[in-house]
C-alpha cells in the first residue's frame, strides 16, 4: 500500500470503470446548484483545486 494525490487515486479510479465515472461525473453536473455550472466549468473548477489530470482525463471522456 502507498499513499498518492487525489488527483492520481481520482484518475485511477476513472481508469477502472469510464463508463461508470463518466455517469458520475454527468450526475454530479446536473445535481450542482449553487451556482449552478456547466461540465466545463467543473472541470475548471477541478483544475483550480489541483485536479488536473482529473479534468483533463475527464474531458478527453466527454
Amino acid at each position: 500500500m502507498k499513499a498518492v494525490c487525489a488527483d492520481d487515486f481520482l484518475t485511477d479510479i476513472i481508469d477502472l470503470n469510464p463508463k461508470i465515472a463518466i455517469q458520475a461525473f454527468k450526475d454530479l453536473v446536473l445535481n450542482r446548484k449553487n451556482p449552478a455550472m456547466d461540465e466545463f466549468q467543473v472541470l475548471e473548477s477541478f483544475r483550480k483545486n489541483g485536479l488536473n489530470q482529473t479534468a483533463d482525463y475527464l474531458h478527453a471522456l466527454l
